[in-house]
């Protein structure tokens, strides 16, 4: 294994002298919930102060818009925090996407708040692992980037994104365009406590089904009724039914209806797909369009559609595959060992890779019990993690 060069020695000597456990802790002690705008904004305010410590243009930007369906069947419009965006040398030869988000799954009511250390030293707290470790790292790693005599030859985008826990469906238009003409892309999910990478990812696709029948009395009239309830349920089952090893599909509720004497007229069932390939997808959406045509015939309702696949699958393929045996190949001049495996989560990697740019998408800090009050940051991970995405993207660059 080629020892390391003067240069990356002192990259990976940079980041042992960041403040990124700080950084941490003050980044998660303000609830970032995706739906907490305010939060949001303020973790942003910061974000923007310690990026905007890097060279090029950062600016806060607003996103696309985004739907909801409500319970009653109403689409209305979702509001979203800001997205960073930092463009640095956008003419040098080698250009890079690094991407992350500052978003958590808590909501500014949840009562997992604050931040513990625990007697193994690991640090638990709202986002420590996922993700505000993985910004640490991410800034860390681009600082040592930045003290490089080769970083003239490195461009990159930084994309912060407010709604990757809840799909990105404000900022994946911006993702895809950070990632045209990139050569690879980093994404700082957490990897797992041992220093796993994520490698192959499924798919998904979200879907709220609003379904509109005919409200009778139930005991005096039903037959004038049409039931939604019973015709969302009839097609829960017939959807549920076509899953395989290939296709992971999940009825996940059914809201609407109301009094016991009443034939609902409304429901809306939400269904969540988890496709391994494109094949799946076309599949399961040749289902969908089918099954609601037959069932809003049989119960004769409307049936109207709302949601998409919007992460495709990720598969490890030739680029992807090169991206990783560099990063192993990095790790193992710092004596660290990197392993990945395939996982059926979903991240901005996956749509990254659609775009044709080799991603690896766990390049954060360890840790684990991510979306729950267990999360947990190893800190110890926080400088090793950072070599190694400063040591990456330096022998990309070379």
């Amino acid at each position: 294994m080629p020892r390391l060069t003067n240069e990356e020695a002192a990259a990976v000597a940079f980041v042992a002298t960041q403040p990124m456990l700080a950084q941490v802790e003050r980044w998660s002690a303000v609830n970032s919930g995706t739906r907490n705008l305010r939060g949001l904004a303020q973790t942003a305010e910061m974000l923007l102060a310690d990026f905007g410590t890097l060279p090029g243009t950062i600016a806060l930007i607003d996103g696309d818009s985004a739907e909801q369906v409500d319970a009653q069947g109403r689409v209305t419009l979702l509001d979203h925090g800001r997205h960073l965006h930092l463009r640095v040398r956008q003419e040098a030869p080698v250009q890079l996407l690094l991407t992350g988000h500052m978003d958590t799954v808590y909501p500014a009511d949840h009562s997992f708040q604050t931040l513990t250390w625990q007697d193994d030293g690991t640090l638990n707290g709202p986002g420590v692992a996922d993700m505000k470790g993985g910004l640490a790292v991410m800034l860390a790693a681009l600082k040592a980037v930045e003290a490089s005599p080769r970083a003239s030859r490195i461009g990159y985008e930084v994309v912060i994104n407010s709604d990757e826990e809840t799909g990105s469906f404000s900022s994946t238009a911006l993702i895809r365009r950070a990632a045209r003409g990139k050569i690879a892309a980093l994404t700082y999910e957490p990897a797992l406590p041992d220093g796993t990478l994520a490698g192959a990812r499924g798919g998904t696709g979200n879907f709220s089904i609003v379904v509109t029948g005919r409200s009778a009395h139930a005991g005096r009239d039903p037959e004038n009724g049409r039931n939604a309830i019973a015709a969302a349920a009839d097609l829960a089952v017939r959807l549920h039914a076509i899953r395989t090893t290939g296709l992971a599909v999940n009825p996940a509720r059914i809201e609407g209806g109301g009094p016991n004497n009443v034939v609902p007229n409304n429901a809306v069932l939400r269904i969540n797909f988890r496709p391994a390939s494109h094949d799946e997808i076309v599949r399961a959406q040749t289902t969908i369009d089918t099954e609601v045509a037959a069932v809003a015939t049989a119960h004769d309702v409307k049936i109207v559609v709302h949601g998409s696949f919007n992460r495709p699958p990720k598969p490890i393929d030739e680029g992807a595959a090169r991206l990783f045996a560099l990063v192993k190949a990095c790790g193992a001049q710092l004596g660290l060992s990197i392993g990945w495996r395939a996982t059926g989560g979903v991240c901005d990697g996956n749509t990254i890779a659609a775009c044709g740019v080799p991603v690896v998408d766990t390049m954060g800090a360890r840790g684990g019990a991510i979306h729950s009050a267990q999360e947990f940051l190893i800190v110890e991970s926080l400088a090793e993690r950072a070599a190694l995405s400063a040591l990456t993207i330096l022998q990309i660059a070379s």
